[in-house]
């Protein structure tokens, strides 16, 4: 009796251990982003232990990391049906209900999976912090109140410390986070994820040599731990952008790092997924393209792979192939769109509207194609506002061959974001493209709308650089085309008088150079006939400072005869 009392006990334990193991060896695979080797041995676990929910729980939670919502689900619900640690699949579909804003739902779910726990219990709040912190929707300060928790259970536990670390990092309190990364890997060496994040700290305040040295000391602590190459890269990539005069330098190093991360992870759809927005990063669309057609072959029915395929087909000269990749995929009702897709979009049909120029005659351009490229330009900005600082290069190539009208209609979707890098430059252009579009139109052609978006324009840069002698004169320039008013022609005048201010208070080597000298002229001689109706004294001084600048030029001399 004692024998087989003894024999079961020993077979109790000799599960335990081995179920024990099988969640830590899938626990360090998700930590090291080997997704497909984490569900291997979760799948295997679970179809060998159906009746333990936390196995079921950890293969969802797999799911999620890989934007499986469908599997996700399905493995939530069959761990809830199991009979040991059903509650942790309760966080799982929690965690789902956040992603679709039902916070009422996901907060059932929550209070169901800490029911019934024990008094010492602290593995639930860990993952309810998680949830709140990795959701789609997520919500930090629950996170650290959940994890806060589970520390005050047990202070001194790596995972709660990890999992803190994560959620102040992303609430963007960097010294409790660097606190709770740093106790994490005091109190388990062997974390090194914690040192990792460690490293990442360094890297987002833009100290790219010791961030650098904190990912090599992991990589000397464990030389296979592929998210270390992955930040390697991610920092050399960031550090390339800072440094213009080893760009291609580090930008090499960063690819190279992230190549030694794939091979240190599962070559699985998502890391591939991953590897492709960095390469989007970093600019490379010939290895993205290769990259999308090879994730193709794993799965022709992921739209993200669409996405892909229409950045780099657009990048890779083959606007037709971009244009019918995005649609397929802003037309599918799963994708997430983001502005970056109608960028792409925009930028394909415009490219497409523009035939390039024979000679030196203009290009005919397809005003249908390209208006409608100019509308999905818009769509991205309203997404995302830096989009706006995309259009700067685009608008310029259109300006720099006269084509005024298309050069305007892309600054006017780059203006619409004032915080855009180059708002003020934008402005100085579009006024610029509306001004030049109808310089050359008689009176009654000219294009009223334009040019109060140019009169408007310009005032941007005045008011933000009131110095900036060439906004004052071609605003009064556009004030002069407009049919004849008493508003635009003070406003005219104002412009003028600024801009002869604005050169005067420069100085002698201002006022010396021959392009201001001509302005100068320009605007004295039309202050003088503005002022010549209502007031004499005035014109004839403005008259007499712009003969002191030419006094050989006949038609200031005729207008001073006429003035007196």
């Amino acid at each position: 009796m004692n024998k087989v009392k003894f024999l079961s006990i020993a077979l109790v334990a000799f599960g335990f251990t081995t179920y024990a193991q099988e969640i830590e060896l899938a626990k360090k695979a998700i930590d090291a982003e080997k997704f497909e080797n984490a569900k291997a041995i979760l799948r295997a676990a679970f179809k060998a232990k159906p009746d333990n929910g936390k196995l079921a729980f950890l293969l969802g939670n797999v799911y999620l990391k890989q934007n499986q919502a469908d599997s996700a689900k399905f493995s939530f619900l069959r761990g809830v049906a199991a009979k040991e640690n059903a509650n942790f699949n309760y966080i799982g579909l929690g965690q789902m209900d956040l992603d679709n804003g039902n916070v009422q739902a996901a907060q059932f779910n929550f209070d169901q999976a800490v029911k019934d726990i024990k008094k010492k219990d602290i593995e639930q709040f860990i993952y309810i912090g998680k949830a709140f912190t990795q959701s789609e929707k997520p919500d930090y300060k629950k996170a650290i109140l959940n994890l806060t928790k589970a520390k005050t259970i047990n202070p001194n536990d790596p995972q709660t410390l990890l999992a803190l670390g994560d959620a102040y990092y992303l609430d963007k309190n960097q010294n409790e986070a660097y606190a709770a990364y740093r106790n994490a890997f005091d109190a388990d060496p062997t974390l090194v994820r914690a040192k990792v994040q460690l490293g990442v700290l360094l890297k987002e305040a833009k100290a790219y040599a010791e961030a650098k040295e904190a990912f090599d000391g992991v990589v000397a602590i464990n030389p296979n731990f592929g998210p270390a190459y992955r930040e390697l890269a991610e920092t050399y990539n960031r550090w390339a952008n800072s440094d213009k005069d080893k760009y291609k330098e580090y930008t090499a190093k960063s690819l190279g790092y992230y190549e030694k991360y794939m091979s240190l992870t599962d070559y699985s759809l998502a890391s591939r997924m991953r590897h492709a927005d960095f390469l989007i990063i970093n600019k490379d669309y010939k290895a993205l393209e290769k990259e999308a057609l090879e994730m193709k072959k794993l799965d022709n029915v992921n739209p993200k792979i669409l996405r892909y395929l229409g950045y780099s087909s657009y990048e890779n000269g083959n606007p037709e192939a971009a244009i019918a990749a995005l649609k397929e995929f802003i037309e599918k009702p799963t994708s997430k769109i983001i502005g970056r897709d109608y960028l792409f979009m925009g930028l394909a049909q415009i490219k497409i509207a523009t035939p390039a120029a024979v000679g030196e005659a203009k290009p005919v351009i397809n005003e249908a194609m390209f208006m409608s490229g100019v509308e999905n330009l818009r769509k991205a900005v309203d997404i995302d506002k830096p989009m706006a600082n995309e259009l700067n290069e685009i608008g310029k190539k259109y300006f720099d061959q006269k084509l005024y009208k298309y050069a305007a209609a892309i600054y006017e979707v780059a203006t619409s974001n004032p915080n855009s890098k180059n708002y003020l430059y934008d402005n100085f252009f579009l006024g610029y493209a509306h001004y030049f579009d109808n310089s050359d139109k008689e009176a009654k052609a000219v294009d009223v709308v334009a040019l109060q978006k140019a009169d408007k324009a310009f005032e941007n840069v005045t008011v933000a650089v009131p110095t900036t002698q060439e906004a004052h004169i071609y605003r009064a320039r556009v004030n002069a085309l407009f049919p004849e008013t008493p508003a635009s022609q003070e406003q005219m005048a104002k412009s003028y008088e600024e801009y002869t201010k604005v050169v005067t208070a420069k100085g002698d080597a201002e006022l010396a150079k021959p392009a201001n000298k001509t302005k100068l002229i320009e605007a004295y001689y039309n202050l003088a006939k503005h002022f010549g109706k209502k007031d004499k004294v005035k014109a004839n001084d403005f008259i007499a400072k712009a003969i002191l600048i030419d006094p050989a030029d006949a038609d200031l001399v005729n207008l001073q005869k006429t003035l007196k």
